[in-house]
């Protein structure tokens, strides 16, 4: 008799695992966009995130401080400015014992952009509010899928325009006069894609959960289901 060899797959490394992991989080969080993706592959790895993003973030405050940003094209820098230092950061690893900082600093960086500039060009309050808050939701959502081992499909990241392309359209139209009707447009945009995305994934999910919940309780003999029953009124 002719038996086939067995394959053994390998086992993966638990360390090239958890460093991979670490890397798709850290990535997640930063919500890069179409830009980012579509340069991460010419830029290489050129800058660390944290000291690039710090320095940013310091710019900005500069900026802001001296009253720099107050009408005209000269609020495109702030944009500017992020967009020269952060992007060339979105093809490193993130494994560096700080780099968890970079998504934090750089979520900083976005919202401070947007008041500065909406400040600047007064754009109504409530509005910057809605959308600092639908930018906020859209982080902690895709936190709270990634640590359930749920990741937010590809697409999201690029229909959500990522925080280069966001500030980039708000950078310009605040240089052009029109941030106002440019920042509704595109809180409307994201609320609606955001909040459709979130709740039909969350849905799917509960409905996937509840239909493998049922197959394993069909899987049960009646035995097992008594046992089961009888620990949980014990527990109880």
């Amino acid at each position: 008799m002719i038996t086939q060899p067995q394959v053994i797959t390998p086992l993966p490394d638990p360390d090239e695992e958890r460093r991979r992991i670490q890397t798709a989080r850290l990535l997640a969080y930063r919500d890069d966009g179409p830009l980012a993706t579509a340069l991460k592959g010419s830029l290489g790895r050129l800058l660390p995130p944290v000291p690039a993003t710090v320095v940013a973030l310091i710019a900005i405050v500069a900026l802001t401080v001296a009253g720099a940003l107050t009408d005209g094209p000269i609020l495109i820098v702030p944009v500017a400015v992020l967009l020269v230092l952060v992007l060339p950061t979105a093809g490193r690893d993130h494994l560096g014992r700080f780099d968890w900082l970079t998504p934090p600093l750089l979520r900083a960086a976005e919202f401070m952009t947007i008041i500065v500039l909406g400040l600047a060009e007064d754009t109504p309050k409530w509005l910057l509010f809605v959308l600092l808050y639908v930018i906020g939701y859209h982080t902690y959502d895709t936190v709270y899928r990634t640590r359930q081992g749920i990741w937010p499909p590809a697409w999201l990241y690029q229909a959500g325009l990522g925080w280069e392309v966001r500030l980039l359209v708000l950078g310009v139209a605040a240089a052009a006069g029109w941030l106002t009707p440019v920042a509704a447009v595109l809180t409307a945009y994201l609320l609606v894609l955001f909040a459709i995305e979130s709740i039909t994934s969350w849905v799917r999910l509960d409905k996937a959960s509840a239909q493998a919940q049922a197959d394993q309780d069909l899987e049960q003999s009646p035995e097992e289901a008594a046992e089961q029953v009888t620990g949980e009124a014990e527990q109880g």
